[in-house]
């Protein structure tokens, strides 16, 4: 995949229509904590109640469109030290190494935004073996696994913990 194509910014209203695209698609939201979009509508909705005004959730764009989101959210309080990474990207660019650039591209303006910031974590379902291997080839490292953990869908379910500390080094190769 050509980097040059891939950029991340801040979600705005013009996207609902590519972010509908591969929002609206079960096999993208099936490890996410929402349900897929079914309209427009909802699209808009969502960008305008959940992407826009959150801490830090960006479009993955190629070509300048939509075709998923990076999601960081810092926790609060005491534990304001660490936050927690969430990703989806439309199943037809599954496998291209596009999550993985853009992963790539976050991090360093992630800690930029938030310089309080020593710690990303992922939770990943056991069996969503590509989101794995995006956070592997990043160059987080997984710390273990929780059983029984995560709560979506209408289940508990296993996951493994990943990390990513302030002063790791990204991963050079995809």
């Amino acid at each position: 995949m050509d980097s040059s194509k891939i950029s991340l910014r801040p979600f705005k209203p013009s996207d609902a229509d590519d972010f509908l695209a591969w929002a609206s698609d079960d096999k993208v939201t099936q490890y996410l904590r929402w349900n897929s979009i079914t309209s427009r509508e909802q699209a808009l909705t969502y960008i305008n109640r959940v992407a826009i005004p959150h801490p830090w959730r960006h479009s993955i764009c190629l070509d300048g469109r939509s075709i998923g989101y990076i999601s960081v959210r810092p926790e609060s309080d005491r534990d304001c030290h660490r936050a927690h990474v969430g990703y989806a990207v439309g199943s037809d660019h599954w496998g291209l190494g596009i999550v993985t650039i853009a992963m790539k591209m976050a991090i360093p303006s992630v800690f930029e935004k938030f310089p309080f910031l020593v710690r990303l974590e992922a939770f990943v379902e056991d069996e969503n073996i590509g989101s794995q291997r995006v956070l592997e080839k990043v160059g987080f490292k997984k710390e273990g696994f929780l059983r029984k953990y995560g709560f979506n869908k209408g289940e508990i379910r296993d996951m493994f913990v990943y990390s990513f500390l302030k002063t790791d080094e990204i991963a050079s190769s995809n």
